[in-house]
């Protein structure tokens, strides 16, 4: 399974060619296998940036939201009580957004590639990650 950041899922919608190299080589692996996944709390995070303008589109965002998700065939992971708990006392932890916690502990918990720019995520050790 590959986990996608959020950043992954609006750079690979909105801008391309922010992704590296080895971004774009895990997407498009992720998509013959149909293993891509992201957390609930990431779709949340859009659907916020995109209230407060830091993200246009030319649709709706109810419709982009979800076109992300069907594009990709993304698995939506939700929070259970284990990443919860992992998300609040994993000791590896060094991120204090708590929505970066929870798709840590969500990586963690699904043994996934979590895919990232976001490099105190890609900093901890017992995360998998590539950029």
């Amino acid at each position: 399974m590959i986990l996608l950041d959020t950043c992954v899922m609006i750079f690979d919608a909105l801008a391309p060619e922010q992704l590296s190299k080895k971004a774009l080589t895990e997407l498009e692996k992720g998509r013959q296998s149909n293993s891509l996944a992201c957390c609930d709390i990431s779709l949340w995070e859009i659907a916020m940036l995109m209230s407060k303008g830091r993200i246009k589109t030319a649709m709706p965002p109810r419709d982009f939201l979800a076109d992300v998700v069907a594009a990709n065939r993304l698995h939506v992971l939700p929070i259970i009580p284990e990443i919860a708990y992992q998300a609040a006392y994993h000791t590896d932890f060094i991120h204090g957004d708590p929505a970066d916690r929870i798709i840590a502990a969500t990586a963690l918990h699904h043994k996934a590639l979590l895919l990232t720019c976001d490099t105190r995520l890609r900093e901890m050790k017992s995360l998998k990650t590539a950029w």
